[in-house]
């Protein structure tokens, strides 16, 4: 395990340093304490990674707990975050079909496309029931 404080005055070296810490993880954890739509656990999941997290703000919209990656009970939980972790790391067919279950949910879910696909047929069904 490595812990790495990432810079923060300048976005392109964060984004970079973020990238390539997440393209060389074997799992991605995120345990916020508050979040709202933060791209981290999707951009993780986009890469294919495992990713263990805290349930709070959009976090909880990006993982399916046990399809996409595993949910703490709560941010507080060291026990949990530590039993989840060894877990993906004792069962690597696991952790690597939750990778996988991620970029395909963050494919059909998260990117632009789906955005604008979701938006056309929220306008289609309002249109629909206004006939």
């Amino acid at each position: 395990m490595h812990l790495v404080q990432v810079p923060t005055d300048n976005p392109s070296e964060h984004a970079l340093t973020v990238n390539a810490i997440q393209r060389r993880s074997a799992v991605v954890i995120q345990k916020s304490l508050a979040e709202g739509f933060g791209l981290t656990v999707s951009e993780a999941a986009w890469k294919g990674r495992p990713v263990v997290a805290a349930p709070v703000g959009g976090i909880r919209e990006q993982v399916e707990h046990g399809t996409t990656g595993l949910l703490l009970s709560d941010p507080h939980d060291l026990r949990g975050l530590g039993e989840a972790v060894n877990r993906l790391l004792a069962d690597p067919d696991y952790a690597q079909e939750l990778g996988r279950n991620g970029h395909r949910r963050v494919l059909r879910r998260f990117l632009t496309d789906s955005s604008v696909l979701s938006f056309a047929r929220v306008l289609s069904d309002t249109a629909q029931n206004h006939q």
